[in-house]
């Protein structure tokens, strides 16, 4: 009897997912799903996002088609506002955004409309590693040389690894970047570096710099001097890293600004979107990162593919919500414009 109704229970439990699926796929069939960036062409996470967009739509139930569509400004932060107040919320839309957004809230609240627990995350291709870079004539050649030197980086502004970083290592380790804001992207940081107006760039995604800058640090023309988080990079085996701070809400300030390294570049939806969808393009996403295609342009771009699940994206979040308001506190004051000038 308990075999039977076992049985019985399992024959409806795959009718229902097989409804759910077809569902999914009456509904996408003919659409388009539009993937937004939040940055400009060229950027890494433009990168990230136009390696995923040509073999998504082919796992999603129904054969979506996935254009691009790329909404600068502030960091992504129009595009998360977006995301959350004013984008379709039936699962035709998908974001990629820094993943500094998620610490937004803490940091900057005024700027984040939004509540970074109710999206519905969707993955990323790899976790990212920010690194210290500088340049061939720079003084600076090793990591203790941060502690006893001054390092003249660039960045826009507060917001991105470039600008962040550098502040940070500042207060809570006692690194001497002498940091230059007010330039119009990472880009033009690049050039400012090769005219020699910038010793290099206080925390440059290692991601970026294998798409775009290998050959100039195998040939010596960039250096890489540390990298930030807890585990090192399989690639940079010999780059040494950052000591955590001893003081424990200096600590856990750090720890929020390492948690936007394991966001990578992620993909999210909008809130409200029906679950069985949500759960849909999570899984097209996973089965996407393992296509032929996608790992042939990733290798030619030099991009890590180390999926990152909707489901770890949402854990994580989880995580870096249970940051202290002392370090919360702590990382604001710091990074406040007020606290820049003195």
């Amino acid at each position: 009897m308990n075999r039977a109704r076992g049985l019985f229970v399992a024959i409806c439990l795959n009718a229902a997912g097989a409804q759910a699926q077809d569902a999914v796929a009456d509904f996408y069939k003919g659409k388009q799903i539009q993937l937004r960036i939040g940055f400009p062409p060229g950027s890494g996470y433009d990168l990230a996002g136009r390696l995923v967009a040509p073999h998504l739509g082919k796992y999603i139930p129904g054969n979506p088609g996935v254009i691009v569509q790329n909404v600068e400004g502030a960091g992504s932060l129009t595009l998360t506002n977006q995301l959350y107040n004013t984008a379709a919320k039936d699962g035709t839309v998908i974001g990629l955004i820094s993943n500094a957004a998620p610490t937004t809230p803490f940091l900057s609240p005024e700027t984040a409309h939004f509540d970074i627990t109710k999206f519905n995350w969707i993955g990323s291709n790899a976790p990212e590693v920010d690194v210290v870079v500088a340049t061939g004539p720079s003084p600076i050649n090793r990591i203790e040389d941060l502690f006893t030197k001054e390092m003249i980086v660039g960045a826009s502004g507060v917001g991105g690894a470039l600008y962040d970083m550098p502040v940070v290592m500042n207060a809570l380790a006692g690194t001497k970047f002498k940091l230059i804001s007010g330039y119009s992207g990472s880009g033009q940081v690049t050039l400012a570096m090769e005219r020699g107006e910038l010793h290099g760039q206080g925390g440059m995604g290692w991601t970026s710099i294998k798409s775009h800058n290998l050959a100039d640090v195998k040939s010596g023309k960039l250096k890489i001097v540390a990298q930030y988080g807890l585990k090192k990079h399989a690639d940079l085996p010999d780059v040494p890293m950052f000591e955590l701070p001893k003081d424990e809400t200096d600590k856990q300030a750090l720890l929020l600004m390492y948690a936007r390294m394991s966001y990578g570049r992620p993909l999210l939806m909008p809130p409200g979107v029906p679950a069985e969808r949500v759960k849909a393009v999570r899984a097209a996403f996973l089965a996407a990162m393992k296509d032929p295609g996608l790992l042939a342009d990733a290798a030619r771009a030099g991009m890590d593919i180390e999926p990152v699940s909707g489901e770890e994206l949402e854990a994580l979040t989880a995580e870096v919500m249970k940051t202290t308001p002392a370090a919360a506190e702590r990382l604001r004051r710091i990074l406040s414009p007020a606290e820049q000038r003195k």
